[in-house]
């Protein structure tokens, strides 16, 4: 390379350094900006999620709305036996969590005052935990104080069938059998009377 050729390339490899120095520099600030959003909202917010490992069969077809969902029989973490086709004919709040789920844990105290709200009214709720011990599940419900039936799925078995990737996820189902809604992440007070009153009206 001679003289000339030198000095063209200098300033070249400069200006294409500094490119990615700068890059580099709005790569980490946004994600500091993104860390911190996080540690600000943090989990537990509405519409947060916590992702989940299925284990189990997804050979048959997702439940959608407008579907009827997949039966399924279980242990409730007090040793009793549910069905889904035990509701048939109702109208039923099919929710997943578990309470290693921190946006779980967030609306729990919503869940269990819609169900004591609308339950006189014909309102069904079904809950379904994942990959925990019968023995936490009932633990968490006695720290709560949740008064419906709680199915314990330690092994995802049902979370695979129901293709439930993230908890909580809900499946408000209405007294025809189908599904009338699927709602991923944790609801607010206002979403769940909504989506309660859908499916009472039907």
């Amino acid at each position: 390379m001679n003289t000339a050729e030198a000095a063209v390339s200098a300033p070249v490899t400069a200006r294409v350094a500094g490119r990615l120095q700068t890059i580099l520099v709005l790569a980490v600030t946004a994600a500091i900006i993104g860390a911190a959003a996080y540690f600000i909202s943090g989990p537990g917010q509405p519409g947060g999620v916590s992702q989940v490992n299925l284990t189990g069969s997804v050979a048959g077809a997702a439940p959608v709305v407008g579907a009827v969902p997949p039966n399924f029989t279980a242990q409730t973490y007090d040793g009793k036996t549910v069905s889904l086709d035990a509701y048939a004919g109702k109208p039923l709040w099919l929710t997943f969590g578990a309470s290693w789920c921190p946006d779980c844990r967030a609306e729990a105290p919503d869940v269990e005052a819609a169900y004591q709200k609308y339950h006189a009214q014909g309102l069904n709720v079904l809950g379904v935990f994942i990959s925990e011990s019968a023995s936490d599940v009932q633990s968490y419900a006695g720290r709560v104080g949740f008064t419906f039936p709680i199915a314990v799925d330690q092994n995802t078995q049902i979370a695979s069938e129901y293709r439930t990737m993230g908890i909580p996820t809900h499946f408000f189902i209405g007294a025809d059998g189908r599904i009338k809604d699927v709602r991923i992440g944790a609801l607010d007070p206002a979403t769940i009377d909504s989506e309660v009153q859908s499916i009472l009206a039907h």
